[in-house]
């Protein structure tokens, strides 16, 4: 059953680059007893996620954390090499924690696939944001396109920090 409020997330690994290197991260450790804005984009420097998600989250990271949020993070299907090199090139600083589901194992677990074989992209994740609480979704908006970002952009999760 796909991620939905009151879901507890799966405890698979994510990965981040560290200061020495790849590192694991897991359930416990990126979301127990914390409130986390999670967005997941299809892939890093793909034009939407790159050009239209990804900014709104870094420009509104003060706004979002100033509603109580501990940590922003994106997930993709991607490399943790790749997921470091996207937030380089965003100037993202500290404001997004980028995680890497290399092999889609959390993607999977979390009933979130989306299937993009038919652009050369394999197996991705879909496009979504959700507030999570001690790892159990509070609220969670999933694009019906992969190639929109508004219900899952910045300003529609500061409306559903609102609602909460």
């Amino acid at each position: 059953m796909p991620l939905s409020v009151g879901s507890t997330l799966p405890d698979v690994d994510l990965a981040a680059i560290g200061p020495d290197g790849p590192e694991a991260k897991g359930r416990d450790a990126l979301f127990g007893g914390k409130t986390v804005v999670l967005f997941a984009v299809p892939g890093a420097f793909t034009p939407t996620c790159n050009n239209n998600h990804l900014p709104g989250f870094i420009a509104q990271a003060d706004a979002i954390k100033a509603k109580g949020v501990d940590t922003i993070a994106v997930v993709a299907v991607n490399d943790v090499h790749v997921m470091s090199a996207w937030k380089a090139a965003s100037d993202a600083g500290d404001k997004v924690l980028f995680l890497a589901d290399g092999s889609a194992a959390f993607t999977k677990a979390a009933d979130m696939v989306l299937d993009a074989t038919a652009f050369g992209l394999g197996i991705r994740s879909q496009r979504y944001a959700a507030v999570i609480t001690d790892g159990v979704v509070k609220a969670i908006a999933v694009e019906d396109s992969p190639a929109d970002a508004a219900a899952s952009g910045a300003d529609a999760v500061l409306a559903m920090l609102d609602a909460l």
